[in-house]
Order: C-alpha cells, then sequence, then structure tokens
C-alpha cells in the first residue's frame, strides 16, 4: 500500500488515502516517486475543464527510481532514475507518421486503465497516464524516460512537462530566432520555463506579463528584460517598448480568451502568436475578418511544446549542464501531498511558480 492523492470525482476534493499497487506485468514499469510538479492542467483535470476516467489519482509532471519492471521492458532497470511522460507516442497512428508525435492519437490510452485500488477494492484510473500524486505508481515502459546524468531527480521532475512544454514552445512552436522579442503572458511555472527558453533562444528583448506584480522578480530572473502588469492596456504597453511595433513573437501560457486576444494584439504586424495555455470550451476568442488580413499575423496552438520527449529531455540535460536552464529556479513551494488542495488554490490565485510535491 501507498499513499497517494486521490480525486474521487469531478469538482470533489482531493483524498489523501492508502492505494494497493499491482507489481508490473508486461510492459510496465513501476517507479518511486522522488518529486512531483502540480501543473494547472492538474487543476483543469479536477475541475472537469479536461476529462479523464475517475475515481483517479493525478499527477503527471514527475521523476523517480525504478523498483521493478514487467516482461519485456529493457531499456529501464531497477534503480535507474526516470523522467515520467505523461504522453507517450504509439508510432503509429497518422501524426506519429507524420512526425508528430505531440499529437499522438494514442498517447493517452493508458489513462482509461484501472491500474491500481482503494483499501476497499475500488477501482483507479492514472490520470494522464502516470497518476504522479503518489509515493509509487506502474505506468506503462513509454511513460518512462532515462533521467539525466547528473540531474537531481528533484529537478528532473520539472522536465516532464513544465520545462519542455516551454522549451519545446519557444523551440518549436513559435521558432524564436536570435535577436527577435519575444512577450510571454502567464509567469507561472509554465511561463518562467517559456522565459528562460527564450533567452537560450537568444531573443534580445524578453517582455514577461503577469497579472501579480510579485511576480516581477521571478520573472527577471527567468531572463526577462521587461515585466508588464496585465491590464486591459497591456498590448499599448507592449507595443510601447518596442518601438511602437509589437513583439515578433508572443507565447501565452494562461489558457483564457482574454489573454489569448491581449497576446495577439501585441504581436507586430507579421508576428506570431502561440497559445500554450489551456482554456476551457466556453473561453471564445473572437477576430474580424479585415484585421486578419491586416495585420497578417499568425496564431498556433501548441501540445506539450511539440516536442518529443525522448529527443528533447536529453537536450534540456545539455542546457542545465550548460549552466544555461536551471529548473530549481520554477519551484516556489515545496510541499507534501496534503498540500496539493492550497497549490491548487494559490493558481487560481495567480501566485508562485512551481509547486513541488517532494517525497
Amino acid at each position: 500500500m501507498v499513499r497517494a492523492a486521490v480525486l474521487p470525482a469531478v469538482g470533489s476534493p482531493l483524498e489523501i488515502a492508502e492505494i494497493d499497487l499491482p507489481e508490473p506485468g508486461p510492459g510496465e514499469v513501476r517507479v518511486r516517486l522522488a518529486a512531483a510538479g502540480v501543473c494547472h492542467s492538474d487543476l483543469s483535470l479536477s475541475n472537469g475543464t479536461l476529462r479523464v476516467p475517475v475515481p483517479a489519482v493525478l499527477g503527471h509532471e514527475g521523476a523517480g527510481t525504478v523498483v521493478s519492471v514487467g516482461e519485456g521492458v529493457d531499456h529501464v532497470r531497477p534503480g535507474d532514475g526516470v523522467v515520467l511522460n505523461w504522453a507517450p507516442s504509439c508510432g503509429t497512428c497518422h501524426a506519429c507518421q507524420l512526425g508528430e508525435v505531440w499529437l499522438c492519437a494514442n498517447a493517452l490510452a493508458g489513462a482509461q486503465r484501472v491500474y491500481a485500488h482503494r483499501a476497499d477494492g475500488g477501482e483507479l484510473h492514472p490520470g494522464l497516464n502516470v497518476a504522479a500524486f503518489a509515493e509509487e505508481t506502474v505506468v506503462t515502459a513509454g511513460c518512462v524516460l532515462p533521467a539525466p546524468h547528473g540531474v537531481p531527480l528533484t529537478d528532473a521532475a520539472l522536465l516532464g512537462c513544465a520545462v519542455l512544454t516551454g522549451y519545446g514552445a519557444v523551440h518549436y512552436a513559435a521558432q524564436v530566432r536570435v535577436g527577435e522579442s519575444v512577450a510571454v503572458f502567464g509567469a507561472g511555472g509554465v511561463g518562467l520555463a517559456t522565459l528562460q527558453a527564450a533567452r537560450i533562444a537568444g531573443a534580445e528583448r524578453i517582455i514577461a506579463v503577469d497579472a501579480s506584480p510579485a511576480k516581477e522578480e521571478l520573472a527577471r530572473a527567468a531572463g526577462a528584460t521587461d515585466f508588464v502588469p496585465a491590464s486591459d492596456q497591456t498590448a499599448k504597453d507592449v507595443r510601447r517598448l518596442t518601438d511602437g511595433h509589437g513583439v515578433d513573437v508572443a507565447v501565452e501560457c494562461v489558457g483564457r480568451a482574454a489573454t489569448i486576444r491581449a497576446a495577439w494584439e501585441s504581436t507586430r504586424r507579421g508576428g506570431r502568436t502561440t497559445v500554450v495555455g489551456i482554456g476551457g470550451k466556453d473561453e471564445q476568442v473572437t477576430f474580424n475578418a479585415l484585421e486578419i488580413f491586416h495585420w497578417g499575423r499568425t496564431l498556433t496552438g501548441c501540445v506539450y511544446g511539440n516536442a518529443d520527449p525522448s529527443r528533447d529531455v536529453p537536450v534540456l540535460a545539455s542546457h542545465i549542464s550548460a549552466g544555461r536552464l536551471d529548473p530549481a529556479t520554477l519551484v516556489t513551494d515545496r510541499i507534501g501531498l496534503e498540500d496539493i488542495p492550497a497549490a491548487f488554490d494559490n493558481m487560481l490565485a495567480g501566485k508562485g511558480g512551481r509547486a513541488l510535491v517532494v517525497f
């Protein structure tokens, strides 16, 4: 039996409970968690913005040590450090055949399975495949990647979502070039990672936008050259910092109609807006036909940073080793399982960066 944070039903409070994990079957791996990040997507799963089978153990960003492996698993072995990958690609669907593994049609197939049971025998599903809000978990083999050597597992935990998403948004989705200007909307965990990635990409001016002025110090430490408090004048404030033109690239990490629109308006004519934030289906963003023609801007979505975890986690490790990337600076709170609801409340209030559950 291991302790876990269980979501009994959509909209219900998380419950800390003892759960029974089976030994890994063929193609499965049992992992003892070292740390798990609390992502806004976990909040979206708990309140029903995103749907998963329930009851479930949430948590999709984590790292730990392999306890045991099932038959047919040969890329990791007991004692290895691993990073959890919540969206393993199948390699055979249409998107995977196109090389767009981040859009894999079968990436969340594992979330449908019953992977554990409560003490009373009730079935449990692994939220977003990996169920990282637990002392231990059992995942399919595709959900574990070897942890980079020399990177503490508490730092490596963030590579599986926040850092990979922010890095990919800049380097793959937005394709930021040396000397360009970038505005990042939202300075939470993903936003702070995006700021670091923009600095790595060689952006000349990096503007952080957030509703909380208290995040300015965090944003500047991550690489922001300027900070703009979010308001109904945000786009004008950003253009004022860019000689009236607007930024070359805006990356929206909030997932709200108002910030997506503000990000779009903050880009120059011909600029690029990349939306990373996950919003609800009731968040409607509108554009008129004339402005689409006149501004010539590009608006793109971004899933998991448009990245390939197996390719890009080693790339991130090289940036960490070179001192260009520091996952630890994203973390503003180190907490226990029982503190996850408070971390959700802080997200709703726009406080802090990444909360990290440390086991």
